[in-house]
């Protein structure tokens, strides 16, 4: 299998409903490393790497709205070459 990155921003109601606490939940049970991270727009940007089919899966998930307490408006999305490797799924401050 293929390991790949991708970078997201997720738009909507998507602050302040424990959106970063699920996604990381659901990243670590696919088995990914990354991160999630409030923007100052209000938008959500998660890093997801590992294999490729767990990363489409988790934008699959995220696109599909999340947590139930969230509204994902829209979500895009590109490959990233981060620049360190990631140890583990965390929540960025």
């Amino acid at each position: 299998m293929a390991s790949v990155c991708t970078i997201a921003w997720v738009y909507g109601m998507v602050q302040g409903v424990g959106f970063r606490y699920s996604t990381q939940r659901e990243a670590l049970r696919l088995g990914l490393k990354g991160y999630a991270r409030n923007l100052d727009d209000g938008s959500v940007e998660v890093v997801a790497c590992g294999e490729k089919e767990q990363v489409e899966t988790l934008l699959a998930w995220l696109k599909a709205g999340g947590p139930r307490s969230a509204r994902v408006d829209r979500v895009l999305a590109e490959p990233h070459q981060p620049q360190k490797a990631w140890d583990g799924f965390s929540i960025r401050y």
